[in-house]
């Protein structure tokens, strides 16, 4: 009989402003609610302490950038010792002069910072120009032992590339978080608004399925405006947890600030992964052309 386990976690929602000092201290706060009803592991949205930058290529905003770990990885881990909990959160990390990545601090209680993931997929879209400030990650894809659990950790783009789902949860991930920044650019909404919200929503439930594990998105919402004067995103909130049954365990609204905490039955996985043998059925002698750019011939 599989041992029963439960574990709460926390999703902090947020609307960000132009103030960074405020955008921190509100995600400080929310962060510290969440602990205070019960989470032992809370994930912050993708670059929570500003607006979305990358709607523009501005080379001011690479004074955004801090250590990692550094200033905001200590405040939160006054926290996380504060109530033995972990933590994810997303940085802009200055790794080096000119050298720069998007990257999530992994906080695990009373131990401190535990280390950190450097998102791999970089996109470049319009208002999302992220290749101009962020560098690869070049530390692969990780799953990291905490008091609260094995706890994979990728960022937003990373969401829609089934290889790095599955190349972490094989490192025994039981969870995969998506500290995430994604939405409509308002004139598209109506056109294609759902389609995509259902997609991103449908992608990451698969990547529950596919490896019988849970799922934590944890999304921005509200409008920010490009920082060029024209246009803007309208993040559209809708942070969710999947079961390993793809099923919605909770969902934030799309338009409002939340704090959600959710008690996870994590021998779900266990129960779920005997009756959907992926991982035992998986064709690993066959895979070896997933390597390629594309197959031509």
């Amino acid at each position: 009989m599989t041992r029963q386990r439960t574990l709460s976690v926390g999703l902090v929602q947020m609307r960000m402003g132009e103030d960074v000092a405020d955008n921190t201290a509100r995600a400080l706060a929310g962060a510290r609610e969440a602990a205070e009803r019960g989470a032992q592991v809370i994930c912050l949205p993708e670059l929570f302490r500003s607006r979305y930058f990358c709607q523009t290529e501005d080379a001011a905003q690479f004074e955004l950038a801090e250590a990692v770990p550094g200033e905001t990885t200590a405040a939160f881990a006054a926290l996380g010792a504060e109530f033995d909990v972990a933590l994810i959160v997303s940085l802009f990390e200055r790794r080096a002069p000119g050298l720069y990545h998007n990257t999530a601090a992994v906080i695990d209680g009373q131990r401190g910072y535990v280390g950190k993931y450097r998102k791999m997929h970089i996109p470049d879209d319009p208002r999302f120009y992220e290749k101009y400030y962020f560098t690869p990650g070049d530390l692969g894809f990780r799953s990291f032992p905490t008091a609260a659990g094995q706890l994979g950790v990728l960022v937003c783009w990373d969401q829609w590339y089934p290889e790095a789902a599955r190349l972490t949860a094989l490192q025994g991930a039981e969870m995969l978080f998506y500290p995430t920044a994604i939405g409509w650019h308002p004139e598209e909404r109506e056109s294609h608004g759902a389609a995509q919200q259902n997609a991103w929503e449908l992608m990451q439930r698969a990547h529950a399925v596919a490896n019988g594990c849970f799922v934590v998105a944890v999304n921005r919402t509200g409008f920010e405006p490009d920082p060029s004067g024209e246009g803007g995103i309208e993040f559209w909130g809708h942070s969710f947890i999947a079961a390993p049954d793809g099923s919605l365990v909770c969902l934030a609204p799309d338009d409002k600030e939340a704090v959600l905490v959710e008690t996870l039955d994590l021998s779900a996985m266990e129960r779920q992964r005997q009756g959907w043998p992926f991982f035992r059925d998986r064709r690993i002698d066959a895979y070896a052309p997933l390597t390629r750019r594309f197959i031509d011939e």
